[in-house]
């Protein structure tokens, strides 16, 4: 058996009789949201550090740990502590817990991050919808022998994020009178942030925002089809942009800033997700 998959399989195996229903949402709270869960009503938890070989989160004010909860009638398991490759695990412990959350039984994957604003007009605080994404500054998680069980060798991604479900955020947003940006996510491998010379590559090459997390998760699940959907935001102006230097502190500010406009479009949004 693949190791990569022996491994998923064996972390199924010590998960699965504590999942406390099946999921039809798996979220991914981003820096901003990490309070967000304790809001709307924890049903079940699984922490990370008890399932044997899980990678572990680091990253600060991530809580390491899968909840479960229902936003009105969807049933949904969110990451409070996203694994990131900055951390030292290789992609595919990175990617791990998005595939962990499919064979919970997820369908729809809904990604939040904090980036850096890229694309002239951003501002911190701005929330923006993810259409599209550049992601080989990053090793893929699908390199090395394919996982036959999970997707194809060679799987398209002419559309990663999913247009219907986008659709729904971007109705949700306009109703609740969010001013939503939307554009192009870049992934980087951090933990540095990027330099002004490396900003105005990205931007020449298509990129409105830049994080160190993301895409190599889209990725994952797009190869296991699942549909994507995800909201970026804009912690700060990227290096070369903002006049100030970069700080952990500043995303940090940024993220309270905007988490009662950002839980509320993700609530509403997942609301309307019943239908789908």
């Amino acid at each position: 058996m693949n190791k990569v998959y022996e491994k998923l399989m064996g972390c199924f195996e010590s998960v699965k009789d504590n999942i406390p229903f099946e999921p039809k949402v798996a979220l991914v709270l981003g820096s901003g949201l990490g309070d967000y869960a304790e809001k709307v009503g924890i049903e079940g938890t699984i922490e990370y550090r008890d399932i044997e070989g899980f990678p572990v989160s680091t990253a600060p004010g991530h809580k390491g740990r899968f909840v479960f909860f229902h936003i009105g009638d969807v049933p949904v398991v969110a990451m409070q502590g996203r694994i990131h490759y900055y951390e030292g695990y290789d992609m595919t412990d990175v990617v791990l817990p998005i595939r962990l959350m499919k064979l919970m039984g997820a369908e729809i994957l809904f990604i939040t991050n904090a980036s850096g604003g890229i694309q002239q007009g951003l501002k911190a605080g701005d929330l923006m919808l993810i259409k599209d994404q550049i992601s080989f500054f990053v090793p893929s998680p699908l390199r090395g022998e394919n996982i036959d069980e999970l997707g194809v060798r060679f799987p398209d991604m002419s559309q990663i994020y999913d247009a219907d479900l986008s659709r729904i955020i971007k109705k949700t947003a306009i109703e609740l009178g969010i001013d939503l940006k939307e554009g192009v996510y870049l992934q980087t491998t951090g933990p540095n942030y990027e330099t002004p010379a490396e900003i105005a590559f990205a931007r020449t090459m298509g990129a409105d925002v830049v994080g160190m997390s993301t895409a190599c998760e889209a990725i994952a699940a797009n190869h296991m089809g699942m549909r994507i959907v995800g909201v970026a935001s804009v912690s700060n102006l990227a290096s070369g942009i903002s006049a100030y230097p970069l700080s952990e502190e500043e995303v940090i500010a940024a993220g309270k800033m905007v988490e009662k406009s950002f839980s509320a479009l993700v609530t509403e949004t997942i609301k309307r997700f019943a239908e789908e």
